[in-house]
């Protein structure tokens, strides 16, 4: 009994393994398709064909951690608008 069960989740797992690994193929097949389907319209339309590819705006990325000392964003709001505070001193 105990190794027909062992057979049994070995069997299992295998299918579900190859269940997995077919997805991915077909996943990457249709992903394919679709890029050869891009290239060819971009060739009937007399366009080059370009990369696939994500831009990424690093200088905004820099600006964005690192800036001046004396920049702030647009939304922080500056400590000289507070109006209601009565200023107390800090116990020692």
């Amino acid at each position: 009994m105990r190794n027909i069960l062992g057979v049994f989740v070995r069997v299992a797992l295998m299918l579900a393994g190859l269940v997995f690994l077919t997805s991915l193929l077909l996943a990457a097949l249709v992903m394919l398709a679709l890029w050869l389907l891009r290239a060819l319209w971009s060739r009937l339309n007399g366009r080059p064909v370009r990369r696939w590819t994500f831009q990424i705006d690093r200088q905004a990325v820099w600006n964005r951690f690192y800036r001046a000392p004396g920049q702030r964003p647009a939304n922080q709001r500056d400590d000289a608008d507070v109006i209601d505070v009565e200023a107390k001193e800090k116990p020692r």
